[in-house]
C-alpha cells in the first residue's frame, strides 16, 4: 500500500523511514539539534522532495538543491544575530555535500515584500511561516527532540507530498512563485500531479 493511502499516525512512521534514506538530510537534523535553534524545524523541498525521490525510486537526495533550517527567535531581529547563527550553523555544516539556508523566521517581514513583491506580515512561529508555503506539499516540518522522538508539523497532512499531488497555498507566495517552482519540480519529477493556482 502506498503511504499516502496509510492512517495519520503510519504515515509519520513512513516519513520518518523515507527521510531516513537520505543521510545528508539526517546529518542536517543532528547538527540541528546540536545547534539548539529555537523552535527550529528542517523544512521545505529538502523534506518532500527526499520523499519523491524514494516514492519514485530515484536516489534520495537527488535534485534536493539546499536543506532549509527555520527558526524563531523574536528576540533580536538584526541581521547581525542572524547571521552570528548562520555563521555557526556554516561551520558545524562545513563537511556536508550540501548548502544548508538557516533563516530566521521572526525577521521574513523584514525583507519578504523586496523580494517577493508582496507584503508579509510578521511570523508569530516557525510553524506560521511553513503554514505560508506556496505550496500546500511544501507545508512540513520535522525535528529531532532531544529524547530521539521526531516532531513532525505537517498542517496539511503528508497524503499529498506521499502521492505526488502538488497543491497551491495561496495564503501569502504570488502565483509567479508557485508556477516557477512547479515548473522546475515537473521537470526534476515528471510524475507529479500539478494543480492549477486558483
Amino acid at each position: 500500500m502506498r503511504p499516502g493511502r496509510l492512517p495519520v499516525d503510519e504515515q509519520v512512521e513512513a516519513l520518518r523511514d523515507v527521510l531516513g534514506r537520505n543521510e545528508v538530510l539526517t546529518e542536517v537534523l543532528a547538527g540541528a539539534a546540536e545547534l539548539r535553534l529555537p523552535g527550529w524545524y528542517l523544512t521545505a523541498g529538502c523534506v518532500f522532495q527526499t520523499v519523491w525521490n524514494v516514492v519514485t525510486g530515484r536516489p534520495a537526495t537527488e535534485g534536493v538543491l539546499d536543506y532549509d533550517l527555520f527558526y524563531f527567535d523574536a528576540s533580536d531581529l538584526s541581521w547581525a544575530a542572524e547571521d552570528a547563527v548562520i555563521q555557526a550553523g556554516r561551520e558545524r555544516f562545513a563537511g556536508l555535500p550540501a548548502t544548508v539556508e538557516i533563516r530566521n523566521e521572526a525577521r521574513v517581514h523584514l525583507w519578504y515584500e523586496e523580494k517577493f513583491g508582496v507584503p508579509c506580515p510578521p511570523y508569530d512561529s516557525t510553524e506560521a511561516a511553513i503554514d505560508s508555503f506556496a505550496a500546500t506539499t511544501c507545508c512540513v516540518g520535522v525535528r529531532s527532540e532531544p529524547d530521539g522522538r521526531w516532531r513532525v508539523y505537517a498542517p496539511h497532512g503528508l497524503a499529498d507530498v506521499f502521492n505526488l499531488v502538488v497543491r497551491p497555498n495561496p495564503v501569502l507566495a504570488p502565483r509567479h512563485v508557485y508556477e516557477t517552482k512547479t515548473a522546475r519540480w515537473r521537470a526534476q519529477w515528471p510524475e507529479l500531479i500539478v494543480l492549477p493556482w486558483p
